[in-house]
């Protein structure tokens, strides 16, 4: 008989300060770009991460512009403004070199749209950005996609150029199109875009996306008859694998993976982050 485990893994991490949650978050949004260097997901200055401010709910993290993933320190992230009124402020962190300006009007219109997203994650990957071609949902035809069951996916359907100039409203667009309750959204001919509560949650749902379209791919390709999962079993899948606390736990391998092989990106003291604004 099989029975549960005796030592059920602790809930998401909670923090006596301010300081101490932001420690944790810039050292986990770090690993995460780590964790993407070994993917394959670098591509010249492209992609970026936002991680929200425990403290100050309207400002944000993210990386700095043409630093390689996988040379990054939490000490190297960029603390900016979400309102458009301000139009990226840099109010903390790093100022050496300046963040990605198209990146900024994507994660701040997201983060304004919805109190719920801490974390988004953009990066152009080889198996989004093909299946992006097409402009069409992922289909449901393996337990791991019904991550992106129903509401959880969504898909932008027109492609407006690089978000920046006369396309800056992409932002707004994408936000909008992603809804109220999605986790993931195809950009057509972009790429992918994952948000979740916590960026541990947002990381290993893009790289589940990612894999999924490569799989997706991998079925055209055969031209074989699929057998899609039923809307009953994918719901169920997506109700005990995609709850906030689960989609956490889904990435810590790859946190302790990276903590053990990279021994220099955790470098932030806690005057490095205490600040007002």
């Amino acid at each position: 008989m099989i029975r549960p485990n005796p030592a059920p893994h602790s809930g998401i991490p909670t923090f006596p300060t301010f300081v101490s949650h932001r420690i944790w978050a810039l050292n986990h949004m770090t690993a995460a770009f780590r964790h993407w260097s070994r993917s394959g997901y670098v591509e010249g200055m492209s992609g970026h991460i936002s991680v929200r401010d425990p403290e100050y709910p309207h400002a944000f993290w993210t990386n700095p512009l043409a630093v390689h993933f996988g040379l990054l320190k939490a000490s190297d992230m960029i603390l900016l403004s979400d309102s458009p009124d301000d139009e990226g402020k840099v109010l903390a962190g790093n100022r050496s070199r300046p963040a990605n300006a198209a990146g900024w009007l994507i994660h701040a219109a997201l983060h304004r749209k919805r109190s719920d997203i801490n974390a988004a994650c953009h990066a152009h990957t080889r198996y989004g950005k093909a299946w992006s071609a097409f402009g069409r949902r992922l289909d449901m035809i393996n337990q791991d996609v019904c991550n992106f069951y129903g509401e959880a996916q969504a898909v932008y359907e027109q492609y407006g150029g690089v978000v920046l100039g006369e396309a800056a409203l992409e932002g707004e667009r994408i936000a909008e199109a992603l809804g109220p309750k999605g986790k993931g959204i195809l950009l057509s001919n972009h790429g992918l875009l994952t948000v979740g509560g916590t960026v541990d949650e947002a990381v290993f749902l893009f790289t589940s996306m990612e894999n999924a379209c490569g799989v997706q791919l991998e079925v055209e390709k055969a031209g074989l008859e699929r057998k899609i999962i039923g809307d009953e079993e994918a719901e169920f899948n997506f109700r005990m694998a995609s709850q906030p606390e689960t989609l956490y736990w889904e990435f810590q391998p790859y946190y302790d993976y990276e903590k053990d092989m990279s021994h220099d990106f955790e470098n932030l003291r806690p005057e490095d982050v205490y600040f007002r604004i």
